[in-house]
């Protein structure tokens, strides 16, 4: 599909919401309704933020869903047009409510005999000193959120408590998963076919929000500089990891290389960022793919998705 195909259709561009992400959400929906725009396509920008949103989708064709984080990214926005026979783009109800725990997605992903970082459920009574004795330097972050918001690095039990309660501000569950020392990798996925892989390497301490949308810093190598043997295996594996989370369409799996060579799987976006510093629409653009042409081939996976589902 071309984005020609695009031109005239009446698209509801999803986008801002309520979550922690509602910034990123804002100016990735302001990226993807230009976008549409810029080949013809008449787009209505509507923000779930605001009261009865949903009744503006009347004589909408299709949804491109570009809110970020829970309310967006979790099922319920897709559960919501699907009961209203709307089209829309991305992973179904499954795959978007199973991606958004990364505490369930890293237990089927262990049942898979998919490689994870081992991790731990933390709780008010948590043994902190045990916890860094079995697992070491950590990351405590909220289970159901993006962007590394409410995430923090920890060398130390005395640190673990405080950690544990900056991340509880975004949701109960929260994990304590262990550091992996290595390389940081990205995978967009697009339908079945993997993009490049690009190789993340922040100025920080980590790749945190500052990191992800505001540094200058941050380096990214598109495509990573890997032997075609360790893309081809990154890039299988991401597949793989997607495929059997229940996700679909298009997204994103972030995956780390440990110093001893072994890949370990950290989580799957299924509705990344679209700013001007998110990874997605980069890989996109290695493999000669515009924006609108990246949307058309999201519109047009969707399209066939939402006919499987029936």
């Amino acid at each position: 599909m071309t984005v020609a195909a695009l031109a005239d259709k009446r698209f509801a561009v999803l986008l801002g919401g309520t979550a922690a992400e509602r910034d990123i959400s804002l100016e990735s929906g302001q990226n993807v309704a230009t976008a549409l725009e810029s080949v013809g396509a008449h787009v209505t920008r509507i923000d779930s933020a605001e009261p009865r949103w949903w009744q503006q989708l009347q004589d909408i064709e299709f949804a491109f869903n570009v809110l970020h984080g829970p309310g967006g990214e979790d099922g319920t926005v897709q559960g919501l047009l699907e009961s209203l026979n709307v089209p829309y783009s991305g992973s179904g109800i499954l795959g978007s409510s199973l991606t958004m725990d990364k505490i369930r997605t890293k237990w089927l992903w262990q049942g898979a005999g998919l490689p994870t970082p081992e991790f731990t459920l933390l709780t008010e009574d948590a043994d902190w000193q045990a916890l860094i004795d079995d697992l070491g330097v950590v990351f405590v972050k909220p289970a159901t959120e993006g962007s590394s918001i409410g995430m923090s690095k920890v060398t130390h039990a005395d640190g673990l408590r405080a950690a544990y309660e900056d991340a509880r501000q975004f949701g109960e569950q929260v994990l304590a998963e262990a550091f992996v020392a290595g390389s940081e990798y990205t995978v967009a996925v697009l339908g079945d076919r993997a993009l490049a892989p690009i190789e993340i390497r922040p100025a920080a301490d980590f790749y945190d929000f500052n990191a992800k949308y505001i540094s200058e810093q941050t380096q990214f190598l598109c495509p990573a500089e890997l032997s075609d043997a360790d893309a081809e295996a990154l890039s299988q594996l991401a597949l793989t990891a997607f495929q059997a989370a229940g996700a679909s369409v298009w997204g994103r799996v972030d995956i780390m290389r440990a110093q001893s060579g072994q890949w370990q799987l950290l989580e799957v976006n299924t509705v990344p960022g679209m700013t001007s510093h998110s990874l997605v629409p980069m890989a996109a653009q290695a493999a000669g793919l515009t924006l609108p042409a990246l949307l058309a081939e999201i519109y047009r996976l969707s399209l066939k998705e939402r006919a499987r589902d029936q």
